[in-house]
């Protein structure tokens, strides 16, 4: 299974932009980037709750679990 980051779906729903998602929670725009690339290999519960608060949604909104093309992982 990987874990799929789906946060620019969500900001796209709420046709908010990463800028300003960023200056709300209170974190780079750096780092909301890599997050939303999946590029990071954690993220802390309350940033987290930060984001959901602030798109008035759940964390399974936006993080996924997939399957992987290689069932070893």
């Amino acid at each position: 299974m990987e874990i799929v980051v789906r946060l620019d779906v969500m900001l796209a729903l709420h046709k908010m932009k990463g800028k300003t998602l960023a200056q709300e929670i209170g974190i780079t725009e750096q780092n909301l980037s890599l997050l939303k690339s999946g590029k990071v290999r954690g993220i802390r519960f309350e940033t987290l709750a930060k984001i959901c608060q602030v798109l008035n949604c759940q964390p399974g909104d936006l993080l996924e679990a997939v399957p992987t093309s290689d069932p070893k992982q």
